[in-house]
């Protein structure tokens, strides 16, 4: 079975680990191939009393599936102290993460990427990006210059030693004499990265190999991907962007999987749009409206806390995403939260300056200055959330998914009634 990538089709949040459970235990590989702890998936396992809730960060979700290999792919930011913490913290209710495998080229979080991040977002004062200060921006920055720190470098004191001396050297330069902070002891930094060798060492591979012999085997793996579509680098919602490529381009590199291998997209898009962080976002709700979405949705970051900015679904957005992507199947997720609505907007187009946009404008100037165009369809008061067919649906509810797959170019594979893993409506097979 060649390789299928997952990707959110928004600004993230959509429920991409709720969509890689759902493929369950026919997946043998699931690997994460961008970003860092910058972003989280909430996965919950069972129902009622048993329901338990995960909070993912740096792990891929399919940690919490018996019998698949989790994978920290080289496209990833590693924060050691984080992993590590995730992993002992499944490991205290349970989860058996031994099968971890990663990436020998993955680029590592150094302190001081993490000082910088959070130096740089306060000096750019109203201008600020919005990031979550952990490092990720800086870290893929240093990636790009030559001067980064990867995983495997952490085994060899000498190589090390002189990557972060490299790098300090004008770290620290900008430390002291732009932004008047304490600069960082290469010794010091050094010995923090070394002291967690010893534990990450059984864990690293080259996983591109792995993974090639892997689907050589037939196995199925998917390729998951951390933010979304219009947080990528190149083809989002640039600067309020993240520092990776996030669409289903990004699985290559990210994995060292090559295009060939790959024969399905599948894009996870939510039932309404959220967004956390700064950035132009023409159907936000800055209303009454917009907190009932945000408190029927539990739209807080899974990573930071932070509300989400939360908005009626963006059809526009959706195509682009299809577009990007190449999308072969969307996962509508949380249709369950817009129950009990009278009516439910959907912006079908643009207006820019008088002028209608049915696809994304071609400049950010006129994406900030976009003004949605709605289409409102009847809302529905029954609950869906025992609902295991389409035709167990309400009317409305049926006619609101169709609208949405016709307008975003791509079948509805799935659909999320609820939070848990038995809560979603399987229209076709996403692995067939």
């Amino acid at each position: 079975m060649p390789a299928v990538v997952l990707v959110g089709a928004q600004w993230g949040d959509e429920g991409k680990g709720k969509a890689t459970d759902l493929l369950g235990s026919r997946v043998d590989a699931v690997v994460k191939f961008n970003g860092g702890n910058n972003a989280g998936h909430t996965i919950v396992i069972g129902s009622g009393e048993q329901r338990e809730k995960y909070a993912l960060h740096l792990l891929p979700s399919g940690i919490l599936t018996p019998g698949c290999m989790p994978i920290i792919g080289n496209g990833v930011v590693i924060d050691p102290s984080v992993l590590f913490e995730e992993i002992d913290g499944l490991e205290a209710r349970g989860v058996d993460t031994s099968a971890l495998v990663v990436s020998a080229s993955a680029h590592v979080i150094a302190p001081y990427n993490r000082t910088i991040d959070k130096i740089t977002e306060r000096f750019l004062g109203n201008s600020r990006i919005g990031t979550t200060g952990r490092g990720i921006g800086p870290t893929y920055a240093d990636k790009m210059s030559r001067i980064g720190i990867r995983v495997q470098d952490l085994f060899d004191h000498d190589v090390l030693h002189a990557k972060v001396a490299g790098a300090l050297e004008l770290k620290n330069q900008t430390l002291v004499k732009i932004y008047n902070r304490k600069g960082f002891e290469i010794d010091a930094v050094v010995d923090e990265l070394a002291s967690y060798a010893d534990r990450l060492r059984p864990m690293v591979a080259d996983t591109s190999l792995l993974l090639s012999q892997m689907l050589d085997d037939d196995a199925t793996v998917v390729l998951e991907a951390g933010q979304a579509t219009l947080l990528d680098v190149d083809h989002g919602t640039y600067p309020f962007v993240t520092s990776s490529n996030a669409t289903a381009g990004g699985a290559c590199t990210g994995s060292g999987i090559p295009p060939t291998r790959i024969s399905r997209v599948i894009a996870v898009v939510k039932a309404y749009t959220t967004r956390v962080g700064e950035g132009p976002f023409p159907t936000e709700l800055l209303d009454a409206k917009g907190e009932e979405l945000r408190n029927a949705g539990a739209e807080f970051g899974t990573t930071t806390g932070r509300p989400r900015r939360c908005g009626w679904f963006d059809a526009v957005i959706a195509r682009y995403a299809s577009r990007i992507n190449g999308v072969t199947d969307f996962v509508l997720t949380k249709l369950d939260v817009l129950t009990g609505m009278d009516e439910v907007p959907v912006c079908v187009a643009y207006d820019v300056d008088g002028v209608r946009h049915d696809e994304l404008p071609m400049t950010q100037a006129e994406f900030a200055r976009a003004v949605p165009i709605y289409e409102t369809f009847p809302g529905w008061h029954e609950d869906i959330s025992a609902a295991q067919s389409l035709e167990e649906l309400p009317r409305n509810c049926r006619d609101y998914v169709q609208a949405l797959e016709d307008m975003s170019k791509a079948p509805i594979s799935a659909i999320g009634v609820g939070p848990g893993r038995d809560e979603t409506i399987a229209v076709r097979d996403l692995l067939d």
